[in-house]
Order: structure tokens, then C-alpha cells, then sequence
């Protein structure tokens, strides 16, 4: 069975074994966080398949852990919240890519790492940010976002600063940003398929993948309990900081 897919998905078995082990801590954590699948497989799993070969692959995983959360992000989500994010992500991500064609991958990528980390850590250490609870907060964060993602796909690290950053119940937060990455990801998907880079490989990898993050994004979302989350907030920004230092680290080792 192992060698059957291994041959259906051109993976040494070794190499598939350790890819659905990360899938599944990966979906592990986005099911209790919202968000971080992608951000912790590209962290991990870049030794063992180029980034370009698995943006596609965690098309499928994201679009997974979407139809699993989705239901109760639709209850519990701000949706004007999401809406103004989605909005703004769109309009932001080709100026992104434009932008690429101007400016190093690596030096873009660097710098809104390092963004990242400085926003997280004002917020850990309380200083409120008050402009983002305005409506061209929103907007600008949104456009921030997409602008983020076309120069080094960290947009849905810049919306979860965002999200955090209002202080809003646990479970809004998260539905929000479920909701978010549920919607960028139909985007993305239209995007892949219009440019031809799901081919049957990466579908086979992505649909096999998938399966080991579901499992974990239902383990997610058993340990999102009442008790827990009052460490929501601090875990989450805990875990951008953890994830942009990752960033950082193969971004300059790989330079």
C-alpha cells in the first residue's frame, strides 16, 4: 500500500511518511488556532519539497480545514470584519506581485517577517494599536495583507495580527479568521488553476495530504475548549513570532 503511494504521488515513502506527520501537526494546530497550517508546513517540510511544489499542495490542505471549520465560522465570525479583510486582500496582492519584479523575493520576504515579528510583540506586551478598530484600519490591513502575500505569502499572518489586535472574544477571533483564509483560498484556487499549476501530481499529493490534516484539524478543535481560551491570544501571537523567526531563519540560510 506505502509503495502504491508512494508511486502515485513520486514521494520516496520515507518522505511521505515525515510529510503526513507534519500535515498532521500542522492541522493539529489550525484547528484549535484558525489559522498557521500553511505558515508551519512550508516552516517544516521545505527540506524535503521546494516551496513552489507545495504552495498548490497546501491549496488542498487549506480548502480541508476550511469545509471542517467553516460551519461555525459562518455563526461566529465578524462578517464585516471578514469581508473588509477579504476585500482589501484582493486589491492588495497583485500590487504585491507587482512589486516582486522590482524588489528580491528574499529581501521582501525579510522585511515583512520582520514586520511581523515587531506587531506580534507589541501586542504581547500590550500596546494597543488603536487606528486598526477603525473602518480604514480595516481596509488597510486587508490591502497590507494581499500586498504581504504576493511579495512572500505571509498575508494570513498580517490578518491574524489584525484580528488579534481587537480584542474581541476567543471564539470571534478564530471564526474570523477560519473564515478569511476559507475565502482567500477559493481565490488562490482560481488563481493555480487559471495558470495551470495543479497538475495531476500535485492533486494526488494534495488530496493525499490532506487527509492527515483533517485528522489533526478535528483534534483542533476538540482541544478549543471553554477552559482554554483565555491562552488563545497569547498562544496565537506566540505562535507568529515562533513561525516569522522560522521565516527568518530559512529565508537567510537559503539566501
Amino acid at each position: 500500500m506505502l509503495d502504491y503511494l508512494s508511486a502515485l504521488t513520486a514521494l520516496p515513502a520515507d518522505d511521505l511518511i515525515l510529510l503526513s506527520c507534519i500535515a498532521y501537526g500542522a492541522g493539529l494546530v489550525r484547528g484549535f488556532s484558525g489559522f498557521a497550517l500553511s505558515a508551519l508546513v512550508m516552516a517544516s517540510a521545505t527540506a524535503i519539497l521546494p516551496p513552489v511544489a507545495l504552495i498548490p499542495i497546501l491549496w488542498f490542505m487549506e480548502m480541508t480545514a476550511g469545509m471542517l471549520m467553516v460551519r461555525g465560522g459562518m455563526t461566529e465570525a465578524d462578517r464585516g470584519v471578514v469581508a473588509g479583510l477579504v476585500f482589501g486582500s484582493f486589491v492588495g496582492t497583485p500590487i504585491g506581485l507587482a512589486i516582486t519584479t522590482t524588489v528580491s523575493p528574499t529581501t521582501s520576504a525579510l522585511i515583512a517577517l520582520i514586520i511581523i515579528i515587531v506587531l506580534a510583540l507589541t501586542q504581547l506586551a500590550r500596546i494597543r494599536l488603536a487606528f486598526l478598530s477603525t473602518r480604514p484600519g480595516l481596509l488597510i490591513s486587508g490591502l497590507v495583507s494581499g500586498i504581504a502575500t504576493g511579495l512572500a505569502s505571509v498575508g494570513g499572518m498580517v490578518v491574524a495580527l489584525y484580528v488579534l489586535a481587537r480584542e474581541a472574544p476567543a471564539r470571534q477571533m478564530r471564526a474570523s479568521l477560519v473564515m478569511f483564509l476559507f475565502f482567500s483560498s477559493i481565490g488562490s484556487g482560481i488563481y493555480m488553476a487559471l495558470y495551470g499549476l495543479l497538475d495531476r501530481e500535485t492533486v494526488m499529493r494534495g488530496l493525499l495530504l490532506s487527509i492527515p490534516a483533517a485528522v489533526g484539524v478535528a483534534m483542533g478543535q476538540r482541544i478549543f475548549i471553554p477552559v482554554l481560551e483565555r491562552y488563545y491570544r497569547p498562544f496565537c501571537l506566540s505562535l507568529l513570532i515562533i513561525l516569522a523567526v522560522a521565516g527568518l531563519v530559512r529565508k537567510i540560510a537559503y539566501a
